[in-house]
């Protein structure tokens, strides 16, 4: 579920609220002048809030119902389980998957972790909820919580790999923030997005490279830590758990991939 905030609404509604997006917050055509006040602390579920922040600008009532349309088939393509192989590609002593999730882009974010352990799932993790954040900084969380984690297994002396879904988190901490840290942390065009956590995810990974790998899976490609990972996105959102934190629930894999996907 997700309150009607300012941030919520600065989202949805640039110059004027439409009929549908009206019907969405559960309001009548009459509540079009005061709809922010009227709407201001409703809940709304994940699915109507995304709807509401797509329509956004949308005055042509044909093309209002064909987002609608779509998007109901998107949801509906969404709520099929993924087929997945229990293909574990785990590398080393140690494998770790990460991944980031937001609903809506920005909106409620959160991050999970799937620790493999001589080939075996050993542990899962999830937190870093954010009530306003993005893909980005939730795939970027997840990433400096596997490197913490990796950190400790390197120490006792485990060969870590660690399977990232984001290219752009990826590349912040192996390619880009190289040139970054050369040019004073700046670069052409701009400041750089979520720089604060770059900069330590940074400083952590050129202790440990040595140690560990970081490598690139394809999202949702049907592994089985990719797939843990992206569940425990959604259980943080759940759960609204600011704090990174072990799942300490029974671990019952066929129950937690039939949980909420990102």
């Amino acid at each position: 579920m997700q309150k009607v905030t300012e941030a919520l609404l600065a989202l949805g509604v640039e110059r004027e609220i439409n009929e549908s997006q009206l019907t969405l917050l559960g309001l009548e055509k009459e509540d079009k002048q005061s709809y922010k006040e009227l709407s201001l602390g409703k809940e709304l579920s994940d699915a109507r809030a995304e709807l509401f922040v797509l329509l956004n600008g949308i005055n042509d009532k044909t093309l209002e119902e064909k987002i609608i349309a779509n998007y109901k088939a998107l949801q509906k393509f969404r709520k099929e389980v993924p087929q997945v192989t229990h293909q574990k590609s785990v590398e080393g002593d140690v494998t770790i998957y990460c991944d980031g999730g937001c609903t809506p882009n920005p909106g409620e974010s959160g991050s999970g972790v799937a620790v493999y352990k001589n080939g075996e799932l050993y542990q899962l993790w999830y937190g870093l909820y954010e009530p306003m954040g993005t893909n980005n900084t939730a795939e970027l969380g997840a990433l400096y919580e596997s490197l913490r984690l990796a950190q400790k297994e390197a120490q006792n002396g485990n060969k870590v790999t660690i399977k990232c879904d984001s290219m752009y988190a990826i590349n912040c901490i192996k390619t880009w923030a190289i040139s970054w840290e050369k040019k004073g942390w700046t670069k052409k065009g701009g400041a750089i997005k979520n720089l604060d956590i770059i900069k330590k995810s940074y400083a952590l990974y050129n202790e440990i490279k040595k140690d560990v790998q970081l490598l690139h899976i394809k999202a949702h490609a049907g592994f089985e830590g990719n797939e843990l990972a992206d569940r425990m996105t959604m259980y943080a959102i759940q759960e609204k758990s600011e704090a990174f934190v072990r799942y300490t629930q029974e671990i019952d894999v066929a129950a937690i991939l039939k949980m909420r996907a990102g």
